[in-house]
């Protein structure tokens, strides 16, 4: 007899998805079994919220949906972090809870409580699963966090339902073609004539897969900022690439004067929940902006001159002619700017980890990045050659997402060399997944920023004049837990000895753990 944990894996699998992760409970037993038996393995993690990014770091390798599966009470609560995230961060995230039945529920109240409720807000959709409705409710669930913009699902699967047959099956619908945006005359006549036009893409047009067409634009002569999601939609190592903007006011230096110069302003997916408050309003009233978006713009971060709801790379095909002025003089002058603030040729410090790996490290490699000073730095320095190659949370910012995500992208995509870079305090909230690395046998390499501080809240305590407070601590031996965990363990204090550790580690069969040691403040200047 087909079930509707069965019913659920088959869904899940037509929709690619090839990996779950999750910790069992005695709710979800069937529903595990269901998913792993139709193809899409299960993965046991320490952690639902390490769960939710390891889903998430094999969505940006395959481009299928997440899945996590949590039981009920504790498990659901230890995953509003990560599907929070996914809603800020345009994840298309399915979340399957197991949940006692409702008759049950009126009298048995032991780890009981309304996971409906708590997901509300932080999810596209909550939905409660029955025999009568499951195909369509499945469905409706991968068509709804699939959909602009993407985001998470939940789906509270009661016990017995998911070990009853499923309704007779139903006619699915057709999908639904991409929508060309309305009429663009007026915004190709304003891009003809455009001397100094800038274009800034987000991560809409990474999901809209608009890379090439971004890359057209670029190569007429348009300078491109991107956001941190959408570093790589084109390789910047482009001339006009100008890299990312964001979370670094002295970037924002730079960048953002050009933008306010600029005779038009075109935006290609861009949603500025991935940037600091010194984005809002950044350019004039007079300014020309076109923007080319998924949805429609209700956040009121900006004003555009023109705005178009539709597909990205579709728009962007539109825009067929333009003749910017600007010089390849020019533009590597503000690209020798951005560089000289980072300071990548220092002798040892966060700015060298990040220049040797990415000297060292095969040019295929996927990345993950933590939370923190580090992160914006990186963000900053790490040079992309293609789209979604570098992952991290960028709406919401929480800590503790880069060593799950990079797990989750080996899993799902193992020929590709994985490095995970992550502070000391991030690798210290998530040490367990380190087992879940040995288990699955995924080598990925961890690069700790190892300076025994919180870093970016101490620089901003002492900006403001507020004595130093909860942000320092001991160091932790992360060479000495990664071998006790089953991997590799390096301690570095140079770029001979880190060159050396990376080596060692990209021939390993386990995981590694590089520990950089870095002196305290030695991000000052370069944020």
């Amino acid at each position: 007899m087909t079930t509707v944990a069965d019913l659920i894996g088959r869904r899940l699998y037509e929709a690619g998805c090839r990996h779950s992760f999750g910790i069992p409970g005695g709710e979800v037993l069937a529903i595990m079994r269901g998913i792993d038996a139709a193809g899409v393995k299960f993965t046991l993690v320490k952690h639902e919220n390490s769960g939710g990014f390891m889903a998430e770091g094999a969505f940006h390798r395959t481009g299928a949906p997440g899945v996590l599966i949590a039981t009920l009470g504790p498990g659901v609560a230890n995953a509003t972090n990560v599907v929070a995230n996914a809603l800020q961060d345009r994840v298309p995230l399915l979340f399957i809870t197991g949940c006692v039945d409702e008759a049950d529920a009126a009298t048995y109240t032991h780890q009981v409580f309304d996971h409906s409720a708590l997901m509300k807000p932080i999810t596209k959709a909550t939905l409660r699963m029955t025999p009568e409705a499951a195909e369509a409710l499945i469905d409706k669930a991968i068509a709804v966090a699939t959909a602009d913009p993407p985001g998470p699902v939940h789906i509270d699967v009661p016990i017995s339902v998911a070990t009853q047959a499923p309704a007779k099956m139903r006619t699915r619908t057709t999908a639904v073609e991409p929508s060309v945006p309305a009429d663009l005359s007026q915004a190709r006549r304003w891009l003809a004539r455009a001397k100094r036009p800038v274009l800034i893409a987000g991560v809409e047009a990474m999901h809209h897969n608009a890379s090439e067409e971004l890359t057209r634009l670029v190569d007429m002569g348009i300078p491109l900022i991107t956001t941190y999601k959408a570093k790589g939609i084109v390789d910047e190592r482009h001339a006009f690439a100008l890299g990312a903007a964001g979370l670094s006011p002295r970037a924002d230096e730079v960048l953002q004067p050009l933008v306010r110069d600029a005779d038009l302003i075109l935006l290609a997916g861009y949603d500025p929940i991935e940037m600091r408050v010194g984005w809002r309003d950044v350019w004039d009233d007079h300014n020309r902006v076109v923007e080319i978006s998924a949805t429609r713009a209700t956040h009121y971060m900006h004003q555009a001159s023109q705005s178009f709801v539709g597909d990205i790379r579709l728009g962007l095909q539109g825009l067929t002619t333009a003749r910017p002025e600007w010089t390849a003089e020019e533009i590597s002058f503000v690209r020798r700017q951005l560089a000289s603030i980072y300071r990548l040729d220092e002798v040892w410090g966060p700015a060298a980890v990040v220049d040797v790996a990415r000297r060292i490290l095969p040019l295929d490699t996927i990345a993950s990045v933590d939370s923190g000073a580090h992160r914006i730095l990186l963000s900053q320095t790490w040079t992309c050659y293609e789209p979604q190659s570098l992952m991290q949370s960028s709406g919401l910012c929480t800590m503790g997402c880069s060593l799950p995500l990079g797990i989750g992208a080996k899993l799902a995509d193992p020929a590709r060399p994985v490095a995970v870079f992550t502070g000391d305090a991030c690798l210290e909230m998530t040490l367990g997944e380190l087992a879940t690395a040995r288990d699955a046998k995924t080598p990925v390499i961890v690069f700790v920023f190892a300076d025994e501080s919180l870093s970016l809240i101490e620089t901003k305590q002492r900006a403001v004049g507020l004595p130093n407070l909860g942000v320092d601590f001991s160091g932790t031996d992360f060479a000495s837990v990664g071998l006790a965990m089953g991997g590799l363990g390096f301690e570095v204090h140079s770029r001979e000895e880190l060159t050396s550790a990376i080596k060692h580690s990209l021939a390993a069969p386990v995981f590694s753990v590089i520990s950089c040691h870095l002196p305290r403040q030695a991000y000052d200047g370069r944020l």
